[in-house]
């Protein structure tokens, strides 16, 4: 079995590349999809949460609100002439609760999946693969990338808001992420998301061919 990461920055199409990856035969985890399960109220992940977080993060079923919590981890968009420290170190605490648990659940998963097919591609979609110090779980690593006018178009359309709320949430993000360019170092492929959806197809394709004469 090859495991593969597949990681990039805030809206840069890292789950649609994933589909496409899927559509050709991978199989795919999502690390959101999991931190999300394991932030479910009663579980160990949520509880810690709750408690480095506060209540406030909650919503009237005691399930947490994603955005009450991205807004306290990732902090107010930054004014002119501050820095990103303190939503670093915010963001960092945060993945200190939930990356371990996420890490042990995606390896537990590879191994399922290993079991169930030992030739079989796995990849993990995950956004902060090389900030947490993981890419060496894996044997190969893909890097998503696009341009930030992209990035701050895709997030406006996504979450239904105007640009400039766009641009500011993306830039508070992005400030808790290495930039484009460092993951590209230490990346074994790259996708350039910035053409067209074809343009990515065709290189998810070649991805693809690459990975399967390794596995």
């Amino acid at each position: 079995m090859l495991k593969v990461g597949l990681t990039g920055g805030i809206a840069c199409g890292k789950t649609v590349v994933g589909e496409m990856f899927v559509s050709l035969g991978a199989h795919l985890v999502q690390a959101d999809r999991i931190a999300h399960d394991l932030m479910l109220p009663g579980r160990p992940v949520y509880n810690e949460v709750v408690r480095h977080f506060g209540r406030d993060i909650l919503n009237r079923d005691l399930s947490i609100n994603r955005a009450k919590l991205a807004e306290l981890a990732f902090g107010a968009p930054q004014s002119a002439g501050s820095s990103g420290t303190d939503a670093v170190k915010r963001v960092q605490e945060l993945n200190r609760i939930v990356h371990p648990a996420v890490i042990r659940a995606q390896e537990e998963w590879m191994e399922e999946t290993g079991r169930q097919d030992p030739h079989a591609i796995a990849i993990v979609e995950a956004a902060l693969i090389v900030e947490a110090g993981a890419a060496k779980r894996f044997d190969r690593l893909i890097v998503v990338t696009c341009t930030n006018e992209q990035r701050v178009a895709r997030f406006a359309a996504r979450q239904k808001i105007d640009l400039e709320t766009a641009r500011n949430e993306v830039s508070r993000r992005m400030a808790a992420q290495l930039p484009d360019a460092e993951k590209i170092e230490a990346a074994d492929y790259v996708i350039d998301n910035s053409g067209t959806m074809g343009q990515t197809r065709e290189q998810v394709a070649r991805v693809w061919e690459q990975l399967k004469m390794q596995a």
